[in-house]
């Protein structure tokens, strides 16, 4: 009775169409990509507007219910999981890009936009929105900022952050912000937008965005190169650094390589078997170009670095060479995968690497680890695989048990224990681990400040 009361409260600020209490709709809108929580949601309702995104938090005030943004449910750290109660504030209607600038080279757009839309949309006006996934086919660009994404070409690029020019907000009181207005420059006091950026919904519901986009890049070129030991691999991305101004520096062990070629049926991309592999693009921009990427390469061969490797000739080729790297997290979902998405200083990551080895395995040596990341900007992504015949529950508990030991090497290597996922409710237990308790409390004085009523995706980040 009192779901339907709630609905019926819903339904007069969006219409009783846009409001959803059936339990697949709530199974389905309630959750994430992380499988350790079950979704329990009190209703999903999908607004229209602005004016619509406020009336709800008006709502919520007043009826002391809390709210949980939803875009494309992408996440790996629960900050999209509804578990108590709450209204899940999807943003699938909001889904349009409002404006173009060719001259500010900018698009506003609003937060249900699919990554994947802003990208196709920028090629269709001859620029380029950088900011790419395996998932930004399903993600929302409200949910990336929230999130402040990565990716693949950071090394490059940057996150999400960089790309973010302006924001409009629904505060925790339902008051609208809008910030920085699409400006370069802007030397006012503080720059509220970031604040927002990466606060996974706690501090109020970004509603509209004002994304820079780039120049395209040319003919970008891709090499997979067999290492033996992840030392190697740092002193094949200095060497390429040092020559060619590369767009993205990816690795993947060999263990992960086999499981996407037995599932995609994707060849090996060449006979040399290394225990790690090195993806690289650069942009093909001159003979040049070409003539000092295969010098780089020799060298690195001739250092005995790189074991073997393979070099696209055309986009086709480029494309089938990260499909090796951006297959592995669809590949080895069926294996229920205990994920670990971590950072450290680049310099840092071999070393961090095998101690997070010895760790599982010293206390599960049965289990298999899949190690693949952004080594270029030192975040890794490690992958317990569950076996086949231990239950759900114990598979997570077990690599529950070993995760203090993990973030205590994290924190012992002055990394984040979240890297581009937020910390949402599957990190908040290892918040610690990466944050000191005053910087904490200071976080926790800007929720209060922005949502004095805890309303807005409450226990997410910290309690």
């Amino acid at each position: 009775m009192m779901q339907q009361t709630l609905a019926a409260s819903l339904a007069e600020i969006v219409g009783p169409d846009r409001v959803k209490i059936d339990n697949e709709s709530l199974q389905l809108y309630g959750r994430d990509w992380t499988k350790a929580y079950e979704p329990a949601p009190a209703a999903i309702v999908f607004p229209g507007s602005i004016d619509e995104v406020q009336a709800l938090v008006r709502l919520a005030n007043k009826q002391k219910f809390a709210i949980v943004p939803s875009g494309g449910r992408t996440g790996l750290s629960g900050g999209a999981v509804a578990t108590n109660g709450e209204v899940v504030v999807a943003f699938d209607r909001m889904n349009k890009i409002l404006d173009f600038s060719p001259v500010d080279r900018q698009v506003v757009c609003q937060p249900g936009v699919i990554t994947e839309q802003l990208q196709q949309f920028a090629e269709e006006n001859g620029l380029f929105y950088p900011v790419d996934f395996a998932s930004s086919g399903s993600s929302q660009i409200g949910g990336n900022v929230g999130t402040n994404a990565g990716g693949i070409k950071v090394i490059r690029y940057g996150l999400t952050r960089d790309w973010v020019m302006g924001m409009k907000v629904v505060t925790g009181t339902g008051e609208l912000l809008e910030l920085n207005h699409g400006l370069v420059k802007n030397a006012t006091g503080y720059d509220l937008r970031h604040l927002f950026i990466g606060s996974e919904g706690t501090l109020g519901l970004i509603v509209e965005l004002t994304m820079a986009l780039a120049t395209p890049p040319c003919d970008p070129t891709v090499l997979v190169l067999a290492v033996e030991e992840m030392e190697d691999a740092m002193h094949v991305l200095q060497a390429f650094r040092a020559k060619v101004d590369i767009t993205a520096f990816e690795f993947f062990s060999e263990k992960a390589l086999k499981h996407v070629m037995a599932e995609k049926g994707l060849p090996r991309p060449f006979e040399t078997e290394g225990n790690f592999y090195a993806l690289i693009e650069f942009e093909n921009t001159s003979e040049a170009v070409m003539d000092t990427a295969m010098s780089v390469f020799e060298h690195c061969m001739e250092q005995g670095w790189v074991l073997d490797g393979t070099m696209s000739q055309n986009t086709g080729q480029a494309a089938n060479l990260w499909r090796l790297r951006e297959d592995i997290s669809e590949t080895i979902s069926r294996f229920t995968p205990y994920k670990n998405d971590i950072s450290v200083q680049v310099s840092k990551v071999p070393s961090f690497l095998k101690d997070v080895d010895a760790i599982v395995n010293s206390r599960y040596p049965d289990f298999e680890i899949i190690w693949f990341g952004h080594i270029g900007d030192g975040n890794v992504h490690l992958n317990i695989l569950k076996p086949e015949d231990l239950d759900k529950t114990a598979f997570f508990q077990q690599c529950g048990d070993v995760s203090h030991s993990i973030f205590e090497t994290v924190k012992k290597y002055g990394g984040s224990v979240s890297a581009e996922h937020g910390v949402g409710l599957l990190k908040k237990p290892y918040l610690q681990y990466s944050r000191s308790e005053g910087e904490v409390a200071f976080m926790k004085g800007i929720k209060k400040l922005f949502d004095p009523a805890n309303i807005m995706n409450p226990g997410k980040i910290f309690d």
